[in-house]
Order: structure tokens, then sequence, then C-alpha cells
């Protein structure tokens, strides 16, 4: 869920061409929830093949990666590592939603009244061991790098980015930024119209690019304010502060040059270390052992193992899988008409 703090910052609006031959990091954790959330039947329930496995996950990663290479840009997958020991809480009280929602979706279901049941299944998602490997297999399939991270993946996808090992970190949450990753970009796997939630109602989502270095300069702050803003909020790994919204948060950040001071102002004492959480931020734990190598999609391989294994369309798998096998060939013909690209 990360901290929220968007409301604060400014966006750049970019399109696909902006991004050509760029090497974008993904947050995998992250894409996998959009994709089990967004991609649902008119009752909320998740796609699954004949075996009652979920596979909604699989559906966004081929169609919505595939347009990433459609336009040349480069992907690869950050995976988390073992959580930070303070984000348990923060687990287990999101486990603790999830089951609730679970509940009432079953019942809303059984009810008929789908648009409840739809909305409470969204909320209802969890991170399956089956849904990660089924994803890692495709992910493989595909050609595309998988980078393991030792604790967080926007920790390692941040420092990616500042070592100039990627352009930007893709995630819809905000907390790269307190990474400190240079670059982050939103939407770009769910462009088009979305509809709001309980509303009858539709907006335009377009892929977002925010400069770390123009959102400390917009909102007039340091990078470690910027840390102590998200502290105020909320991040995964404490909880927020009583009565304190973003626009209260950065006032506050603004006036005081002491997080101590910050605390004797909103009255509130934290039951937590702030400088321990300040250091997960300022120090991103990170691995430089990954290996960022594009491979050839193995076209006949994920065929079998979206069609044969999770009951998959043929015809529309198989074009999708065409159009790369056709790509690879003009590549491969450019390369030897005008030698190979630096």
């Amino acid at each position: 869920m990360g901290t929220a703090i968007g409301s604060l910052i400014e966006k750049k609006v970019v399109d696909f061409p902006d991004l050509k031959n760029k090497i974008i990091g993904i947050d995998s954790y992250n894409i996998f929830y959009q994709f089990l959330t967004i991609i649902r039947g008119p009752d909320g329930t998740p796609l699954m093949n004949q075996s009652g496995e979920v596979t909604s996950h699989l559906s966004g990663l081929l169609y919505r990666t595939s347009r990433l290479l459609e336009n040349d840009i480069k992907p690869f997958f950050v995976f988390d590592g073992k959580p930070h020991k303070l984000k348990s809480r923060t687990i287990d009280a999101r486990n603790k939603i999830r089951d609730e929602a679970k509940t009432t979706f079953e019942k809303a279901r059984a009810e008929g009244d789908f648009e409840k049941a739809k909305s409470f299944a969204q909320r209802s998602v969890r991170m399956t061991d089956d849904v990660l490997k089924s994803g890692k297999t495709l992910i493989e399939l595909m050609g595309l790098p998988i980078v393991q991270a030792p604790c967080e993946g926007e920790a390692q996808m941040s420092w990616m980015v500042d070592e100039n090992k990627a352009f930007a970190g893709l995630s819809q949450d905000y907390d790269c930024l307190l990474f400190g990753g240079k670059r982050l970009l939103r939407n770009l796997t769910i462009t088009g119209k979305r509809k709001l939630p309980g509303r009858q109602a539709f907006i335009e989502v377009k892929p977002e690019l925010i400069e770390l270095s123009d959102a400390l300069k917009q909102l007039d702050i340091s990078r470690e304010k910027l840390i102590w803003l998200g502290i105020l909020i909320g991040t995964d790994f404490n909880e927020k502060f009583p009565k304190v919204g973003p626009k209260t948060a950065l006032k506050l950040v603004q006036e005081f040059n002491d997080f101590d001071d910050i605390i004797k102002k909103t009255g509130f004492t934290p039951k937590f270390d702030y400088k321990e959480i300040q250091e997960i931020f300022l120090k991103p734990e990170h691995s430089d052992e990954f290996d960022l190598t594009w491979k050839k999609p193995d076209a006949p391989k994920i065929v079998e193992f979206l069609v044969e294994q999770h009951s998959f369309s043929r015809e529309r798998i198989e074009s999708v899988v065409n159009k790369w096998v056709e790509r690879e060939k003009e590549k491969s013909s450019q390369k030897s008409l005008f030698g190979s690209w630096s």
C-alpha cells in the first residue's frame, strides 16, 4: 500500500514513445496485486483455469507487458525478499481486512449483489505462492529478467535507478520516492478508462512520471523531510499520526527542522522509533547480484503454459506470440542490414 503522499505531488503525463528503449524496473508484487484486483468477472470472481487456479495475473502479465515490448520498452521484474520486521504489523492488519472483505464478497455474491461483490472482491486479494510461482514462470518464458530483492522490492528498484541500471521504477505506490528513487512511473500497465469505486463514473488513466528532484523542489523540502512526511501520514513500517493528513504533514515538515519538535507539536507520542524507519528509507537494503539480460520469448512454451496448463484461448495467445516472433525477425533483419545497435 505504501505511503499516501500522492495527493501532494505534481505528475508529468508521458506516453509510450517517451519511454522508447528505456529500461524500466517493475515492482512485481504491486503489479500482480493490480492485475488480481482489476481483471475479474462481473461478479468479482477472478479469472481461473479449469483446475480452479487463479490466472488474472497471467492475463495481465501477457497482454499489458506485451504493450511495453511492442513500444520498445525494456522491462525487468523485481520481487520482494523477506519482509522487514517492522512490516509484520502492517501485513497482519491487511490480512485481517482481506479476510473480512472475502466474507462480505461471498455473501454479496450469494445474494446476487454483484456490484457490492466485485467491490469487496477487489479488497480481498491475497498474494499466494501459486500466484508468484506461475507469474515468475511466465516472465521467464517471455525472456524478461527477474531481480530478487533481499527485502523490499521498491528499495532494490530505487537503488538500481539511482545507480543508472534503470531509467525508472514502475509502481502505483510512492515508496520509491522515499527510498530515493530518482524517477517513478505510474499507470503504465493500466492506461485507459477506470471505473470509480461505488460510482457509475469513469476516469481516464494515463501514464505518469514523477522526478524526485522536481517533487522536492515543488514541495520545498529535502528528501529527509519527505521521509518525515511519509512517517507522519503512515508507511508500511509505522502507523500514521492521528489527525494528521498530507497537507498538515507538509506544513509541519516545512516549519520544523527537527522531527522531535514535530512530535511535540502534534502532541502524539509514537510507539515506534522514527529514526529506525528513517534509516530504512535513507539506506535501502539492496543486492548487486542480478543479470539484466533480455532473451527471445520461448513462443512454443508460452502457448503450452497458458493454453494447455491454464485454459487460455489458443487463438488469442498465438496472436500475441506471433507478433513477438515477427518483431524478433524484424530486429534480426535490421541488425544484419545495419550492423549491431550501439
